[in-house]
């Protein structure tokens, strides 16, 4: 038996897709716990380019079933979409994808208040996928969730009274035109007759297959520094990527967890506002993020970009429990005249002892830096560590001691291959 978590150990976008893509073909079975569409896992195979954002990567490993879990808040639009995509490339999902009964349902509405929250003047730089919403009504115990669909009684009983509500702010607040109940209704009864072959009990389905001595991976969406309890708050997501949300989105306990591996890049990005110490608004930003390509899987949006920040990693490390990560994208940095590290916070002169998440000290943050050689050389068709320049060795050695976990994975490239193992 082995079960395993995978978190983004930064503020998502580490990589995870191509991590997971990889593992999966280790793993029996592969689970998405938490967030929605507004995550993009990217993954290459051969000229391929697939963009996940519901639907665990794993589903491209042939043997490999996918979840996706209680945690996780499903549009059906871009649930459907995933599904066509993934069959129209002749990739069967047939008994290969289980979603959880008690998962809930992104509707129309939640897009709508998403959309009208940011154009006002508490903008947090969310897609406007309806997922915080979404979250705000489940928590309100007002939300609506797939098992809902089974009974068309009750889901026309539970869209209407949300819709009058959610009419009643429309109207008064915020002078929009009113949603339609039996649209919508409709709609979504036409989703269940869709979605219903793949409707389980996920909890059972999970434990059973553990009991059974079988292997499962559980992948987050986002970042640690966008975990609603644990980030870098408000500027974060609505749910908990980080390891503890594994359990609470999958019904798995938390002794059955074996170990937890951090995906982290070889460098720092941030998409959306926020804080962001290690942060290059210069030259140096765009070449990072034009050599690294790092614009948004799913809006496009083109990520903020910086210096790795080992200060950080360590907070990660600790709220995690990780003890082993994947470093991505190390091929980015080849050919720069020299690598800075953030080894530590200081405000107004004096260092900090521990990590703040409080938004107003974190603006006050200068980061520490310690500056390290780049290496003059193309790394990205290295297979094996010891073939990689002395320089490369010495950066992946200082942060892999500044952070405080040992390294496993080591990419250099979007490709499979392109992938070094320890």
């Amino acid at each position: 038996m082995s079960v395993t978590v995978i978190v983004g150990s930064q503020w998502g976008d580490e990589g995870k897709g191509k991590i997971v893509d990889i593992l999966s073909e280790r793993y029996d079975i592969v689970v998405r716990y938490q967030g929605g569409a507004n995550a993009g896992h990217t993954v290459l195979v051969g000229d391929n380019q697939f963009i996940l954002h519901l639907i665990p990567s794993g589903i491209l490993r042939e043997n490999t079933v996918c979840v996706i879990g209680n945690g996780v808040v499903i549009d059906p639009k871009a649930l459907l979409e995933e599904i066509n995509l993934l069959e129209s490339l002749g990739i069967n999902i047939k008994n290969r994808l289980y979603i959880s009964q008690n998962a809930h349902l992104i509707m129309p509405y939640h897009k709508l208040l998403d959309s009208i929250s940011e154009s006002g003047a508490n903008k947090i730089g969310t897609t406007g996928r309806g997922i915080g919403p979404c979250y705000i009504d489940k928590y309100a115990r007002k939300g609506i969730k797939i098992v809902d669909l089974l009974d068309s009684n009750v889901l026309e009983e539970k869209i209407k009274i949300n819709i009058e509500e959610k009419n009643n702010l429309l109207r008064k607040v915020y002078n929009h035109d009113e949603m339609d109940v039996d649209e919508i209704t409709k709609e979504y009864l036409e989703f269940d007759k869709i979605i219903d072959q793949y409707i389980t009990d996920v909890p059972s389905f999970l434990n059973t297959a553990i009991a059974e001595g079988k292997s499962v991976l559980l992948e987050g969406a986002q970042g640690t520094l966008l975990d609603v309890d644990h980030g870098t708050y408000p500027f974060v997501t609505s749910s908990n990527p980080t390891s503890g949300g594994a359990c609470t989105g999958s019904g798995i306990p938390p002794t059955k967890i074996d170990s937890v591996i951090g995906i982290v890049k070889a460098y720092t990005t941030r998409v959306g506002l926020g804080p962001f110490p290690t942060e290059l608004s210069d030259d140096m930003g765009s070449k990072l993020r034009e050599v690294g390509a790092e614009y948004g899987a799913t809006t496009g949006r083109p990520r903020r970009c910086g210096w790795y920040d080992a200060y950080m990693l360590n907070y990660s490390r600790m709220i995690n429990g990780i003890e082993r990560a994947a470093i991505t994208k190390l091929d980015v940095l080849s050919n720069l005249d020299e690598i800075k590290v953030c080894v530590a916070y200081e405000i107004n002169g004096k260092k900090l002892k521990s990590y703040p998440t409080d938004v107003n000290q974190m603006m006050l943050v200068k980061p520490v830096y310690e500056i390290l050689p780049s290496w003059k050389t193309d790394i990205s068709k290295i297979k094996y560590y010891d073939d990689l320049p002395p320089e490369a060795k010495d950066y992946l050695s200082f942060i892999s001691q500044q952070s405080g976990f040992e390294i496993c994975f080591i990419s250099v490239g979007p490709q499979r291959q392109q992938t070094i193992e320890l």
